[in-house]
């Protein structure tokens, strides 16, 4: 069975080394978006441009399980909607999903970010101490049952299902 493996966790938690682990030892095609950005859009963060992004790489990363492919999702998922619907659509072709939680205190997170900021300006985007504070309580950490890949919930009140709301909240993925 393929498995797509989904990195959790805020920017600087040490994602994308643990996207790169992964890769190396399942064999598996890492998707990144902070990678693409740059390359396609000119800015790491163009206005409105990552969802697009993101819902065509969550479209290549199910072909690829299809085809038998272990894939590693490097996304982040702040919120627990946003991970169940990836692990319901990834069940749907038949592979499973792994949750590769990345934790990271505010400290190391803020020393991170500004080490990334200042070696590498132009693969990153500016992030402000605000931010950090603010995206970190916006974040839904995942609790046990979901790292354990146990049952998968119902999408929020008034979604028919996960397949129109991933639809929803990835513009491109349909």
């Amino acid at each position: 069975m393929t498995t797509l493996f989904l990195t959790v966790g805020l920017p600087g938690a040490g994602k994308t080394m643990k996207a790169r682990q992964l890769a190396k030892e399942h064999s598996a095609l890492r998707l990144t978006p902070d990678e693409w950005m740059i390359p396609l859009f000119g800015e790491p963060e163009a206005d409105g441009k990552r969802d697009v992004l993101e819902g065509r790489l969550l479209w290549l990363a199910l072909q690829a399980l299809r085809l038998g492919t272990n894939v590693v999702l490097d996304f982040g998922c702040w919120s627990r909607d946003e991970r169940s619907a990836i692990r319901w659509l990834v069940a749907s072709v038949g592979a499973s999903c792994d949750l590769a939680y990345v934790p990271v205190d505010h400290d190391t997170q803020r020393a991170r970010v500004s080490h990334r900021q200042s070696t590498a300006p132009d693969q990153t985007f500016p992030m402000s101490e605000a931010d950090l504070l603010n995206w970190r309580a916006l974040f839904q950490e995942p609790d046990a049952a979901e790292l354990e890949g146990r049952e998968i919930g119902a999408p929020p009140p008034g979604w028919p299902g996960w397949l129109e709301w991933a639809a929803d909240r990835w513009p491109s993925f349909m």
